[in-house]
């Protein structure tokens, strides 16, 4: 992939997470030297051109205050999918939900990450999740420990 100067800075700067703001995108443009007009338009460009597709916060659940957490996996029939996967979506307590296609010994195939402030309100949102949608079989995989939650580096500036 080909990019400009600009390309290569506004990179640069995103890779390292944008800042903690009311205006993050201008402070960016700021830290990079680039109108913030120029930095939108690099990244809409890139989001046009399917280099991106998108451009989000990557929350530290833990530094919120919900130290508690699992990834629950579902055994849900492939044709309840996308209904299910967008009734777990809007839960509060949901940060991801996602598919995957079953293995022959792993036949979970809806994830999400359910988040919470105490063990007994993780078991009781997971719970809660499991009676509305009506799936019983699954799995809750408690975080123990995070290990990392950086952005991917692309480009390093010299």
């Amino acid at each position: 992939m080909d990019l400009n100067n600009c390309e290569k800075k506004v990179l640069a700067a995103i890779q390292q997470g944008m800042p903690i703001s009311v205006r993050p995108y201008q402070d960016l443009a700021d830290i990079i030297g680039i109108p913030v007009r120029q930095l939108l338009d690099v990244l809409r460009q890139w989001k046009a051109d399917k280099r991106i597709r998108r451009l989000g916060a990557i929350v530290n659940h833990f530094q919120m205050g919900h130290g508690v957490g699992a990834m629950v996996v579902w055994n849900v029939p492939e044709d309840r999918v996308d209904q299910i996967g967008r009734q777990f979506a809007s839960v509060a307590k949901v940060s991801h939900a996602y598919w995957r296609p079953p293995k022959q010994q792993w036949p979970y195939t809806l994830y999400t990450m359910v988040h919470a402030t105490s063990d007994g309100e993780l078991e009781q949102t997971i719970r809660q999740m499991s009676q509305q949608s009506g799936v019983t079989k699954f799995r809750a995989l408690k975080t123990i420990k995070e290990l990392k939650k950086v952005p991917p580096t692309y480009i390093i500036e010299k």
